[in-house]
């Protein structure tokens, strides 16, 4: 099974299991880390600290049975920079509460769990 997006839209293909190419679930967890990923950036940056790169990892744990919806996530943020934990904790902290439109359009009940890695 494939599906593409239409056209005029941005290119984006998921396919049920396609290897190396992503899957709707997968797609989802994409979206999630990046609609964070810029959040946080974005408040780093405005705060005028000296971010020179980020990461981000995924741990995604689905239900056994159909749905096989997330449950729980778990996102970590890999940091290099100059920036203050208390920054770090505040931009995670608003992306999850406020920005993030991604992460509050999920289920309420899904757990999420996030943590942060400071590299100078």
């Amino acid at each position: 099974m494939k599906f593409a997006s239409s056209d005029g839209s941005p290119a984006i293909e998921l396919h049920s299991s396609t290897p190396g190419i992503a899957s709707p679930p997968q797609a989802l967890a994409y979206a999630v880390m990046a609609c964070m990923g810029m959040d946080i950036i974005h408040v780093i940056q405005k705060g005028r600290y000296p971010l020179q790169a980020m990461t981000v990892t995924f741990n995604g744990e689905r239900a056994a049975e159909s749905p096989r919806r997330f449950v729980s996530m778990e996102i970590v943020f890999h940091i290099t920079g100059q920036v203050e934990d208390r920054v770090v904790q505040r931009a995670i902290e608003l992306s999850r509460d406020k920005y993030c439109s991604v992460w509050n359009t999920i289920r309420p009940d899904v757990e999420l769990r996030t943590s942060y890695k400071l590299t100078s």
